[in-house]
């Protein structure tokens, strides 16, 4: 059996041998036929091999094109959460508390740290914040406010009543002098029966909503502190916070007294986390160290810089925005000087060329009077004369015949106030009237010795106008004082009784009709002049994502109100169908 089975296979060996040497002989001789023999015949089709090699070239080419084309259609850069982000800001941090905030740096920290119980929203206007409602009585004495649900401290502490009533306690304190005094100023506030916080008002307050633009300190850290040393109690140096960031550490370096405060990303802020993982705030002491670090890319961006500077950014990773500000930059008079009467401020507003004193103020909105459109809608202004240079300078001259008039005007190192304020020197002496300027730098010692004192004839001076029109701190005569903001020392009871009326109206377009009027007063009395509405400019790195254009600031520090959305990482995604 098994010597049959291996002669069976041995004849299959064999005869598949014979088949597959005569497959092979038939595939060579098919091969010299087919192909060798007619490669002689190439030249006559090349013609048709090189349109044949082209097709297919052309079909590989639009696949590629068609794979890309359509790959960029459904995926794209995007900016994605991580990343640190360092902004440049001008003066030095004394206190991390944001009820003593006073340089631009500590409002910017402020801002990023705390929330507010009210914020100024994405169009411009007060809206809530850490609050989830306010109302107010018809007479608008009795405000009512309500916390939202779930707030916490950035150490997981609830932010509760207990909280807003404790900081409300420590600004009206008369003990401790904060940054809000003003807004609470004889305001009764306590909690009703339904966990709700109660503002009671001596007087009626249209705009008091914008009062409550004030952050909230937790009273689990600093309850048992004495109010008297709020101030130097480590909670400034190391705070709990309730913002988008809260603080991580501060670097001092041994350069002007520059320093770096590192933030991180609050988990717990009630907006949810920011996209940033950090976020920086290098401060220095003057515009040339932010335009060196700005040159030299060491931070991201800075608000400290105006139109002006542009000719000295250097690099070409940096660009910038302009947004307008609810503000107003003005020549204010100190009515209170024997040397400015009122025969000499119409004089001067007469004779004085106000669109080249503009010009100086590039890319800005001109400003005639101190309320803007935004603010409240306006039927009747009042007219301002037109300039007669000659009547002003014979004017000027009879005034000053007996005894020549000196004029000291005072401003600060910002923007386009120097060149503006240059300008008004060159247009009063060319009236007939020496003038001396000083140029101070914006810091607390130019707010002590200059502006509480009052220590001008004339101030040039940016002043910011709220979301809401109240022109009470500017131009009512209890504020004609060291701690007012009055800075023309105007006093008219008039005026006061009108301004004082207007903001108790709620009833907008009775208001308006008594800003109307209270602007008659200001026109003939002239205790300023409206020069421009001040800009936001913003410069940054390109490839970085800031505050959106939709953002409708009010003040500088407006412009974190996004800051959630704040980007510097991107990556490829697709894009949802």
């Amino acid at each position: 059996m098994a010597n049959s089975l291996k002669k069976r296979g041995q004849k299959i060996i064999r005869k598949f041998s014979k088949v597959s040497i005569k497959a092979s002989e038939e595939g060579k001789e098919h091969i010299k036929e087919n192909f060798i023999e007619r490669l002689s015949h190439i030249g006559n089709i090349k013609l048709l091999i090189f349109e044949w090699s082209l097709l297919i070239f052309a079909l590989i080419l639009l696949s590629v094109t068609q794979a890309f084309w359509f790959g960029s259609s459904y995926a794209g850069n995007a900016f994605i959460s991580g990343g640190a982000y360092t902004e440049a800001t001008i003066g030095n941090i004394n206190s991390l508390n944001p009820l003593f905030a006073t340089t631009n740096s500590e409002k910017v920290l402020s801002k990023l740290m705390f929330a507010t119980l009210v914020k100024n929203d994405y169009s411009g206007h007060p809206n809530i914040g850490l609050i989830s409602s306010i109302k107010a009585d018809k007479d608008g004495k009795i405000w009512t406010i309500k916390l939202r649900d779930n707030l916490k401290w950035s150490d997981g502490e609830p932010i509760t009543n207990e909280d807003v009533l404790f900081t409300t306690d420590i600004i009206k304190n008369p003990a401790v002098s904060t940054i809000y005094d003003a807004n609470l100023s004889n305001v009764k506030v306590s909690e009703n029966e339904n966990g709700e916080i109660v503002f009671s008002l001596p007087a009626a307050y249209a705009d008091f909503i914008s009062a409550l633009n004030i952050p909230i300190i937790p009273k689990h850290i600093l309850g048992d502190v004495d109010p008297k040393t709020l101030i130097e109690n480590s909670f400034s140096t190391s705070p709990v916070t309730s913002g988008a960031f809260t603080f991580n550490a501060t670097q001092a370096t041994s350069i002007n007294d520059e320093a770096t405060i590192y933030l991180s990303s609050n988990p717990n802020y009630y907006m949810g986390a920011p996209l940033l993982n950090s976020f920086a705030v290098h401060t220095y002491t003057d515009h040339d160290g932010i335009i060196n670090a700005i040159n030299s890319g060491s931070v991201t961006a800075t608000a400290e810089l105006s139109e002006a500077d542009a000719d000295k950014i250097s690099s070409g990773q940096f660009i910038k925005k302009d947004s307008s500000l609810n503000s107003g930059a003005f020549i204010f008079f100190n009515t209170a000087k024997s040397n400015m009467s009122k025969a000499l401020r119409l004089a001067i507003r007469q004779g004085i060329d106000m669109s080249r004193i503009r010009e100086q103020a590039k890319e800005t909105l001109a400003l005639n009077y101190p309320l803007i459109e935004s603010q409240i809608k306006l039927t009747n202004y009042p007219e301002i004369p037109g300039r007669d240079y000659e009547a002003a300078k014979a004017k000027i001259n009879e005034l000053t015949s007996e005894k020549p008039i000196k004029i000291e005007i005072a401003t600060v190192n910002s923007g386009f106030l120097p060149g503006v304020t240059n300008t008004i020197k060159e247009e009063l002496e060319s009236l007939g009237i020496e003038t001396d300027v000083t140029v101070y730098e914006e810091n607390q010692e130019f707010i002590t010795n200059i502006i509480s004192k009052k220590n001008y004839d004339i101030l040039v001076y940016e002043i910011e106008l709220g979301a809401d029109p109240d022109l009470l701190p500017y131009y009512h005569s209890s504020q004609a004082s060291s701690s007012g903001l009055n800075l023309s020392n105007y006093k008219n009871t008039l005026v006061d009784d009108l301004l004082i009326s207007a903001r108790e109206t709620l009833e907008e377009n009775l208001r308006a009709k008594k800003y109307e009027s209270f602007l008659e007063y200001w026109v003939n009395d002239v205790p300023a002049i409206a020069i421009y509405q001040p800009n936001l400019t913003y410069y940054y790195n390109k490839n970085v994502r800031t505050f959106s254009n939709d953002v409708r600031l009010v003040t500088a520090l407006d412009r974190f109100t996004d800051a959630t959305d704040w980007a510097v990482n991107t990556a490829t995604k697709n894009k949802t169908p």
